[in-house]
Parts: structure tokens; sequence; C-alpha cells
């Protein structure tokens, strides 16, 4: 099925498709994948190649553009872009309590087995099928979405003609515990910029955290807001504009009022805003799982945390913001997960995830790839990402300070014009 759509300076088709849930099987179960295909107004009837996005997460469906501007500006100057909601997300058949209620926890499980990296990309491959006359098409992941090209790159090289990376190109072969222990130090240093920038955030949180331990607070949504959910406000300080929005957060918590010191009404509405566990569940059920390979997470983030005590709040001594992890205890506390916690817990045990990377294949590549490396990213250890390049045959990349993780949300014009510049050989303005 395809709908046509008009928006300002960009045209819009609609693509839906029926794909198999489990590739491997002889399966009559199918799910529905969208991708929402866009041309400029002036290219619109001209036959360019597609880039296709893949979006950051997992769990996210991809952006909802409203104009010509940012990356995509950039990319429609030559390609016909295909954003794709990856299984699960967006429009293609979303995951969350409700769509899963007539599964038991153990059938739950094993269906969001199938939504990982190596899916998408089989979900992608059967859709260049139809889109693309089994032409080859260029690629272009953030963050989650690197994950994915280099998994493209590895199971399926002659799908693709040339790929992108910003802010996503992980470790090969490090398992979750590997990957969270850099990711705690990540988030020390960034803790610490958050400090030092703001001068009154110290005393601002600490009261915050003090009131939490000692009241009962309950969110506009109905959920307790306790200090360990307060602490994962911090998986936005390595966001352009993310510290900045939660200090604003921070500064209008607390009010005085003639009973005391109150919580202000609305920063308790606008709290739930900052995360997206309610919203997109499968955030919270799979992203360890990105990291294993013939191995099971076993709940990484939350065993590896002991190691950092400092994030383990006690009365009367400074808090400390997490980051990009999961706790079991989240199933708990967040509504939207509490129907999932039994899945969530037969995910965390789950052994057999197959691999993801072909080293040797990788180290064969002879698709141009170009990525973006940013050297202050707090959810993709910079290390971890050089090692890989050099894993990697034909990547070539941009290291810089100059942006943070979702730097391409904020200057996506220049940073994949940079990287196309980077691929095809011209020099870097």
């Amino acid at each position: 099925m395809i709908i046509s759509q008009t928006l300002k300076d960009i045209v819009v088709q609609k693509h839906t498709f029926s794909v198999p849930l489990d590739y491997q099987l002889n399966s009559n179960q199918q799910i529905s994948i969208f991708a929402r295909e866009i041309a400029s107004v002036e290219n619109q009837h001209k036959s360019l190649p597609y880039l296709v996005f893949f979006q950051g997460g997992p769990g996210f469906g991809a952006a909802r553009p409203i104009t010509n501007s940012g990356w995509i500006k950039r990319a429609l100057q030559e390609y016909r872009v295909l954003l794709l909601d990856q299984r699960g997300t967006g429009l293609s058949t979303p995951v969350n309590a409700v769509s899963l209620s007539h599964l038991t926890a153990t059938q739950q499980a094993e269906y969001l087995s199938h939504f990982r990296a190596d899916n998408i990309i089989r979900d992608a491959e059967f859709i260049r099928a139809k889109l693309s006359a089994n032409q080859p098409w260029s690629i272009l992941g953030q963050s989650f979405g690197g994950f994915c090209v280099l998994h493209y790159l590895s199971a399926a090289p002659q799908g693709v003609k040339e790929a992108y990376i910003t802010g996503g190109v992980p470790s090969l072969t490090r398992c979750a515990d590997e990957v969270y222990q850099a990711t705690y130090q990540r988030v020390l240093a960034k803790n610490a910029d958050f400090f030092t920038r703001f001068t009154d955030a110290r005393t601002l949180v600490d009261r915050i955290a003090q009131y939490l331990y000692e009241h009962k607070v309950y969110l506009a949504t109905g959920e307790q807001l306790t200090v360990e959910m307060f602490q994962l406000l911090g998986i936005n300080l390595g966001m352009e504009q993310g510290p900045e929005a939660v200090y604003y957060l921070l500064e209008q918590a607390l009010i005085e009022t003639s009973q005391g010191t109150e919580v202000n009404p609305l920063f308790l509405h606008q709290f739930s805003q900052f995360l997206d566990y309610n919203t997109n569940p499968i955030f919270a059920l799979l992203h360890e799982s990105i990291y294993c390979q013939q191995s099971a997470s076993k709940w990484a983030a939350h065993r590896v945390r002991d190691n950092y005590p400092e994030f383990h709040y006690q009365p009367e001594q400074p808090l400390l913001f997490t980051g990009e992890m999961v706790y079991p205890w989240m199933f708990n506390q967040f509504n939207a997960l509490k129907p999932l916690a039994a899945a969530a817990a037969l995910i965390a045990e789950h052994k057999d995830w197959p691999d993801l990377y072909d080293l040797s294949q990788l180290a064969n590549n002879t698709v141009p790839v170009a990525a973006a490396i940013y050297s202050e990213d707090m959810y993709v250890d910079m290390q971890y990402s050089l090692e890989t390049a050099k894993q990697v045959g034909n990547l070539k990349y941009w290291l810089t300070s100059e942006y943070e993780h979702n730097g391409i949300r904020i200057d996506g014009e220049h940073i994949l014009d940079k990287l196309i510049s980077l691929n095809r050989g011209h020099c870097l303005r």
C-alpha cells in the first residue's frame, strides 16, 4: 500500500510491507513494516538512488519530517530518503504492553527475540527487493542505527552501495559487562561537567533527592517518583542541549508554600517527558541484548553498578545521575513496563542470541563507510569505536569533539555533508 502526501518543501510516500516475524522458519506469522519515502519538491520526478535511515534506540520510530531541513536537506540533494520504522516501533506493528497482552511471559520473550538488528536488516533487504529492484542502496545509521549498519555489512553487504554512521560505531566483540564498565566512567565525567557548569545544581539536586527519600511523591501519571527514577534524568546529560534542559527542570522542582517545601506540580508534569521508558518499551526490554552474542546480559548495567558505589544514593551524600542503563526495578516502577516484567526477566537470562557481526566479512569489507565518532560521547565509548574502526575494511572516520551523541539533530546538514565528502575522497571542509 502506498499513500502520497505533500509537506513543506518535500513530497512523501507512505509504504507498508508485510514481512515474516521469523525469517528462519516457514511460518505464516507476519508483521507490518512501515517506511516513509521522501523527496524534495524539485527532485520528486527524478530517478534518484535511495538513502535508508536507521534510527537510534533500539525501540524508537524514525523521525517524522516537517520540512526540508537538517541532514535530510543535504540528503535530498541527491537521494530519495527512506525513513524506516524498525519492527516494533512507530507504525511497524508496535510493541507495548497492550499489543503483547494476549501472550504469556514466555511467549512475549520469544516474540521479542525477533526484534534485534539481525531481523531489522532482513526487513530492509525485503524492502530493497520491492523498492530498489534489488539494486544496492546507501544507508545511514544514527546511534543504534550504526549497530544496524555494521550488521548489514556483515550479513548482506551486496545490498549496500555506501554507508554512513553517526555516533554509533559499537564494539564488535565486547560483552555487555565491558560496555557498561566504560559507560559508567563516561557518565561520571558527564556528572562532573554538569555540576561544574551549573554551580547551584548540586544544591538543587541534593535537596530534591533528600525530599524524595523522605516523602512519597507521585508523578502526574500516578507513578511514585523514587530517588532511583530521579537519577534516570542523567540519560539526557549526553545530548546536545540536554544538560541545559535538565538544569531548567531542576530549578523549578521545589517550591515554598504556607505548608512548607512542596514539589512543584509543573515539575511533576514535565519530568515524565524527559524519559521514554513508558512510551518506548523496546528500549528497556532489548537494550542490553544489542551487546549480546551467544551470551546473556543478566542485567549487566545493574550488576556493574556495584563497581561504582557512588551511584548508590544515601541520605546526606551527593546524588549522581545515571545514564543509558536499564535496571530490573524499572519494571516495577514504570506503569507501561510492569506488565512486561516477567518477559524482561526471561530476556535478561536468554543465552542463545546469534552473532551480530562477521569479523572476517567486516575485515574484508569493500563498501565505502564513513563514520562520525564523537570523542565526548556518553553512550558509545570512543575507544571501543576506534577499536572497531581498525577492524572494518574501507572505513574512514571523522573524530570530533564538536558534538554530543545526537549531533545529527543539531547540525545534521553539516555532519552528513562531511561524511559524504569523506566517503568520496574529498577534502573535509
